[in-house]
């Protein structure tokens, strides 16, 4: 896929979340809604600034909150103070490494958690399982 195309991707995609799609807004979509990273919005400035270098902190924050409120990123606290963005909006649950403080995704259907329907008082939107440990070394 060519740079124009895979940037007219990306601006299919904002216009149809009704998001008018800037020359940021573009670069930013450009990595955060393509990676399979869970990154803050300090790391997307770092990544984007990289090729767009006139991109602000403030607007790269911005957009993320513009993302996630057209459904285009999940915004996440995985680790205390540490809010993460995550593009499969699709229902996942995941995985955080205690040693590295890496983060992945993990199927819903790999693991089953139940009677979520049957708890009293709440009627549950959504919910998802954040599996802490450490990934074994062969």
């Amino acid at each position: 896929m060519t740079r124009r195309s895979g940037n007219q991707a990306l601006i299919d995609r904002l216009e149809r979340a009704d998001i008018r799609p800037s020359a940021q807004r573009v670069a930013i979509a450009g990595y955060v809604l393509s990676t399979a990273d869970h990154p803050s919005a300090d790391d997307v400035w770092q990544r984007v600034k990289v090729d767009f270098p006139m991109v602000s902190r403030a607007t790269v924050y911005n957009t993320l909150q513009l993302f996630t409120e057209h459904g285009l990123l999940r915004q996440l606290v995985l680790a205390e103070g540490k809010v993460v963005f995550d593009p499969m909006v699709e229902p996942h649950h995941h995985f955080v490494d205690d040693e590295t403080g890496a983060i992945e995704d993990i199927p819903w259907s790999a693991l089953r958690v139940g009677k979520v329907d049957e708890l009293e008082g709440v009627d549950v939107r959504e919910y998802m399982v954040v599996v802490r440990g450490r990934r074994r070394r062969p």
